[in-house]
């Protein structure tokens, strides 16, 4: 595995292997690696000639109360995880680097983020936007993975790839869970033994509501009151949301029908958590 920190020797390497004819499947994170990557890899390994990896924790897409400083690093281990599971690229840039001078030109995402996470993080996703289209443009991808457990971000990744007409085919791979159903989260490891117990509910109560849909039932605010009594009543967490959308345009919808997400976010003393399910309802 290639480990490399500066964005001109990894352009370089990306423009000789698309010059051999190369495939290059591409991963995108914040580092402190688990399973959910690992599938991401392992999906992309399956996929394409040359996998690249990068970890950065990019400092735009965190608000002035978010977790920035304290957000968990561990780059030996990542390095170690990327390289077990079949990456033959693993670029780690500084911020430096990546923003060695104030921008003079940032993305700004208009669609898909009035709602959800988007919603209560005003900038996060120009952020987002804006450090994937300068990823984007050094690793010159074939294909870039990213899991549904952020849903929202894949539906503002795919509107992105679409305006911008990025010659990069989007692969959103199904949400990585833990054997109760917790969706694996870098965010999970600052959840309290009790709140890790708890913390499950999320996943069952947005059974649940399939289940209601299942079932015949087409009201959004029905369905969302049952995935909220089912949390207030299983967990000690704060709501932050629970709304149902069209996906992946993510406007909202008098009766279910079409391609939906169900989406959840609640706050533990430390944690933040994000769940959802996308589902076709007839």
């Amino acid at each position: 595995m290639i480990v490399t920190t500066k964005v001109q020797d990894m352009q370089t390497m990306m423009q000789q292997y698309r010059l051999e004819g190369k495939t290059i499947g591409f991963v995108p994170t914040m580092g402190y690696l688990h399973e959910g990557h690992v599938a991401l890899i392992k999906k992309a390994r399956e996929e394409n000639d040359i996998v690249a990896l990068s970890v950065f924790v990019n400092p735009l897409q965190f608000g002035p109360n978010e977790d920035f400083a304290r957000y968990p690093r561990d780059i030996e281990r990542d390095e170690r995880i990327a390289k077990e599971n079949g990456v033959d690229v693993f670029f780690c840039p500084s911020v430096e680097e990546m923003y060695p001078r104030p921008l003079s030109v940032q993305v700004v995402v208009k669609e898909r983020v009035d709602v959800l996470c988007g919603k209560s993080r005003p900038g996060h996703f120009d952020g987002v936007a804006t450090v994937l289209t300068k990823l984007f443009h050094i690793v010159m991808p074939t294909r870039a993975y990213f899991g549904m457990k952020d849903a929202q971000q894949v539906a503002v990744v795919d509107g992105l790839i679409r305006d911008f007409h990025f010659p990069i085919e989007l692969v959103a791979v199904p949400t990585v869970r833990e054997e109760d159903g917790l969706a694996k989260s870098s965010r999970n490891i600052y959840l309290s033994p009790e709140e890790r117990k708890e913390a499950p509910a999320l996943y069952q109560a947005l059974q649940r509501a399939k289940q209601a849909i299942e079932n015949g039932e087409r009201h959004p605010e029905t369905v969302c009151a049952l995935v909220k009594d089912y949390i207030q009543a299983n967990t000690s967490a704060e709501i932050d949301y629970v709304e149902i959308y069209a996906y992946p345009e993510l406007k909202p919808l008098e009766k279910l029908r079409g391609k939906v997400i169900i989406a959840v976010a609640v706050r533990f003393a430390n944690a933040r958590l994000i769940d959802n399910i996308v589902m076709d309802v007839k």
